[in-house]
C-alpha cells in the first residue's frame, strides 16, 4: 500500500551547484526529491508548484558515503535527485524560493 505524498513532500529542495547551473542553460532544473517519489509524481509536483510545463524527468540516486568527522566514522544518507527538463519558454527561478 503506497502512501500518497503531497507536492511539498515530493520536492525537498533545489540543488545549487556548478553542474546544476550549467544545466539551467539547457532549460533543466535539479531538485532533491523523496526517495519513494516516482517520475510522474515529480512531474505533477513541479507543474503544480511552479506553474510550468515539464517535458521530461530523469532521476538518479547518489548512494551515501562513509566519512570521518573528528576521528569518528559516520555515514551520509542516500539522496535521490531529479533533473527536470522544462518546455520552451518556461523557466523556474530557484533562488527566489516558493
Amino acid at each position: 500500500m503506497a502512501i500518497e505524498l503531497s507536492h511539498y513532500d515530493v520536492i525537498r529542495s533545489p540543488v545549487i551547484t556548478e553542474k546544476a547551473t550549467v544545466a539551467a542553460e539547457n532549460n533543466q532544473v535539479v531538485f532533491n526529491v523523496a526517495k519513494t517519489a516516482t517520475k510522474p509524481e515529480i512531474k505533477a509536483a513541479v507543474e503544480a508548484l511552479f506553474k510550468v510545463k515539464v517535458t521530461a524527468v530523469n532521476t538518479l540516486v547518489r548512494k551515501g558515503k562513509v566519512k570521518r568527522f573528528k576521528g569518528f566514522l559516520g555515514k551520509q544518507g542516500d539522496v535521490k535527485k531529479a533533473i527536470v527538463t522544462l518546455a520552451e519558454g518556461h523557466k523556474i527561478d530557484i533562488t527566489t524560493g516558493l
